[in-house]
């Protein structure tokens, strides 16, 4: 962790600088893409290497850039087996051994290379109906989630096994582009499945910038919502409301890839329990505490600390949001305009202000993280036909999309969506359906040149 800074100068990349590119006589397009170029008000760095999406807001006082970096060692450390000294708890039935495992880099995880090993991937399980709060019913035996890896001496819940459907996409200039869907199924349960047990891959997605999220009004959100499409647009996003069980009552839903959770507390305490069986004061049971496979029989509940908890999750909100690169050229300013044109922002709404946030880096903070953080149906294509709360099986919550353009500099890859399907931008979006259809014609419909004007925006970004 302490390398990133000393090897960077944390008071060169606070400071920042502009690239040449950045003209301010160039934005007669978009009328604010300059002050774009802030994409988190005053959290933003001036970074563009492999640490981009690791440094903390520059902004914050002392007591949180402390509590951040403690944090930060906490986020990159590794579980082991109980009883241990340093990190104990692993398991016994778990997805991975720390947080940096999922989320390398603090950035998003490639579709792995071996379905069964350690990796940003896991599938989350439920049957038909809902909990007591109206969110998905744990599936009897394996909950919400298939833990593939286990401990000496027990058995992971099941195995993962993939093979791939392909379909092909034409271009108007002719350009052939053949997609890729993962149908991810599973095999060896260490008991029999329950009858209609549905089940949704996901993988890992940056972390950074998520305080800012947290901290927008719920009313600005909500007055971006058209549940009944009045405008005849056709797009009609909605909000998820989820059930916390740190406040005890209904929240808005904000993070996730269906907005299923309403707190980057409840994120992090929950990815502890389900992805490494890690205790903590929000989830004191094991994650197969009722199963036969679930239970350590330790009795060392929780197995962090709570403090550990905390700073883990002002880690996550407080990660400086990487600038955009070269939004005064002429290539990326074009983009930006196709973007708008052809419907995009219609949903990654570009622009966001937060409010008051216990943090004060974070409060009142002028962001572009392209998101409306609304649910939108995306079509049968993506389509996981697994309902989260008032999200139904189409339903997917628009992804932010501030630092995509860094993906493959920060974690050697461009695979993008909940499940890793697409190799790069381009597929990414041929992928969008439903109320995403529209905006995916008019793609297909533009020129060689406009297409690359297009992704020179994204990877602006």
């Amino acid at each position: 962790m302490i390398k990133k800074y000393i090897a960077l100068g944390l008071l060169g990349i606070i400071l920042g600088s502009c690239s040449s590119d950045n003209n301010p006589d160039e934005y007669e397009n978009i009328p604010d893409l300059n002050d774009r170029l802030m994409a988190g008000g005053e959290t933003t760095v001036f970074l563009a290497t492999s640490n981009a999406f690791s440094m903390p807001a520059p902004n914050l006082d002392p007591q949180s850039l402390g509590i951040h970096l403690s944090g930060d060692v906490q986020f990159e450390s590794i579980f082991v087996t109980a009883p241990a000294n340093v990190n104990s708890g692993l398991g016994p039935i778990f997805n991975n051994s720390s947080c940096i495992a999922c989320h390398p880099r603090d950035g998003r995880s490639a579709f792995p290379i071996v379905i069964n090993n350690r990796s940003g991937l896991l599938v989350r399980a439920s049957i038909p109906g809902m909990d007591a709060h109206g969110g998905p019913l744990a599936a009897p035996g394996f909950g919400l989630q298939i833990q593939n890896q286990a401990l000496f001496g027990y058995t992971p819940e099941a195995a993962y096994q993939v093979t791939f459907e392909e379909s092909i996409e034409t271009l108007a200039d002719g350009t052939v582009v053949r997609l890729r869907k993962p149908m991810i199924t599973l095999t060896n349960p260490y008991m029999p499945f329950p009858a209609g047990m549905m089940t949704s891959p996901r993988i890992g997605t940056p972390v950074f910038g998520l305080g800012l999220l947290e901290a927008i009004p719920e009313a600005n959100i909500l007055a971006l919502q058209d549940i009944n499409d009045t405008n005849g647009d056709g797009i009609s996003g909605k909000a998820n409301y989820v059930w916390d069980p740190m406040l005890q009552q209904t929240v808005l839903g904000r993070f996730g890839w269906k907005a299923n959770t309403g707190t980057i507390l409840v994120q992090c305490a929950a990815a502890y329990v389900e992805d490494m069986g890690i205790t903590n004061y929000i989830f004191p049971n094991e994650t197969g505490h009722n199963q036969s496979n679930g239970q350590d029989g330790l009795n060392d509940d929780p197995e962090i600390a709570n403090a550990v908890l905390d700073q883990v999750a002002l880690y996550c909100k407080t990660l400086a949001v990487p600038a955009p690169r070269n939004i005064g050229s002429r290539q990326v300013r074009e983009g930006a305009a196709i973007f708008e044109r052809i419907g995009c922002a219609q949903c990654h709404t570009p622009k966001q202000t937060t409010g008051y946030s216990p943090i004060a880096a974070l409060s009142n903070q002028v962001i572009y993280p392209y998101s409306d953080l609304l649910l939108h149906d995306m079509g049968d294509g993506l389509a996981d036909n697994r309902p989260d709360f008032l999200a139904n099986g189409k339903e997917w919550k628009t992804r932010p999309l501030w630092g995509i353009g860094l993906t493959e500099l920060v974690n050697g890859h461009t695979h993008f969506l909940h499940d890793g399907r697409a190799r790069n931008l381009t597929e990414a979006i041929l992928w969008h359906g439903g109320e995403g259809q529209n905006a995916k014609d008019r793609f297909k419909q533009l020129s060689t040149a406009e297409r690359t004007s297009l992704l020179a925006f994204l990877n602006s970004l």
